[in-house]
């Protein structure tokens, strides 16, 4: 604790730091040892700030990509496409499409969609005549 001289302490954990600290400060203070706030800033290594680092893009990362699939799905629904091929186009199951894009957003959104499995039936009949 640099900010005042001749307070030391030290813990095994970096979960019992505060404590620690609070209390060498509080018995070389004479004060209540939650009458003040307490910081942690531990001196991390550099790989270790990478790690952090590469973890939060990856959190961003993730979030984009789920926003991507959701928009994804609810557009292959809306033009007809079933949800097992949207799954597959997606490559997540069936089940996910539908927690994804449930049944009211894809119906609502279907109203105006085009393709898919109906453009598929129409020609299908063509072929037929």
């Amino acid at each position: 604790m640099p900010e005042i001289k001749g307070v030391f302490s030290q813990a095994r954990r970096l979960d019992q730091v505060e404590g620690m600290a609070r209390e060498a400060i509080a018995l070389m203070l004479d004060i209540d040892p939650h009458s003040f706030d307490v910081e942690v800033e531990p001196d991390l290594p550099q790989e270790v700030s990478r790690a952090r680092k590469a973890r939060s893009a990856l959190r961003k990362a993730e979030e984009s990509a789920e926003e991507a699939t959701v928009t994804a799905a609810r557009a292959l629904l809306a033009k007809g496409y079933t949800v097992r091929d949207a799954g597959a186009l997606l490559g997540i199951s069936p089940q996910r499409v539908s927690q994804l894009a449930p049944k009211k957003a894809a119906a609502s959104a279907g109203k105006t969609g085009k393709g898919g499995k109906g453009a598929f039936k129409q020609d299908q009949e063509s072929a037929a005549a």
